[in-house]
């Protein structure tokens, strides 16, 4: 069971710390709850203690989960649909669920899309709460700050994104003219007086 202190992940919000716990009556029935404050979007969430696993609440990763993180975040991309609203529809899935492998790798897939093709407005959206969640869960796990567990992030995406080929300038040649060529004109100089 959770304690106040423990560092836990709600999956829909990020990463917070048990900050209370207490009986509560709602609705005629006493359940027990717990306070969770979510630092990075500033955020109090209450969840029914016997209800936490159910919603997908769970202890923040350890530092053995944090290089396996990495390990998603930069292998190659994953094959995706097409169409984007099947794609953003798979991705929204894959969020829902909480495990952090599976937010690890759509953050890395649509970090790979943005700097192919660019991303839909919605999975910009989709991709900057992903990057926010994945970062807090990893402030915790690293003893980072906010900022810093963010900026730590964008490096290792960074390092994963494999620049494009150098483009180099083709040699254009001149088109070959059968005319013949002229005489250079000659230069006027003014008459004598």
């Amino acid at each position: 069971m959770y304690r106040i202190g423990d560092k836990v992940v709600y999956p829909h919000h990020g990463a917070g710390t048990v900050v209370k716990r207490e009986k509560r009556e709602v609705l005629g029935e006493k359940r027990e709850y717990l306070t969770i404050k979510i630092l990075h979007n500033d955020m109090t969430v209450n969840v029914p203690a016997d209800n936490a696993e159910r919603v997908g609440l769970r202890k923040v990763i350890d530092e053995e989960a944090v290089k396996k993180v990495v390990k998603y975040l930069t292998s190659g991309g994953t094959e995706m649909p097409k169409n984007w609203n099947r794609r953003f529809k798979h991705n929204r899935d894959k969020m829902k669920t909480g495990d952090i492998f599976e937010r690890a790798e759509v953050v890395r897939n649509l970090s790979l899309r943005d700097g192919e093709k660019g991303l839909s407005t919605g999975e910009k959206q989709m991709y900057v709460k992903a990057k926010k969640i994945l970062a807090s869960e990893l402030m915790y796990a690293k003893n980072f700050s906010e900022d810093d567990a963010i900026a730590w992030l964008d490096d290792v995406l960074t390092v994963q994104e494999k620049p494009a080929a150098p483009k180099r300038p083709v040699a254009v040649k001149k088109p070959v003219s059968t005319a013949p060529a002229k005489a250079p004109a000659k230069k006027k100089t003014p008459a004598a007086a």
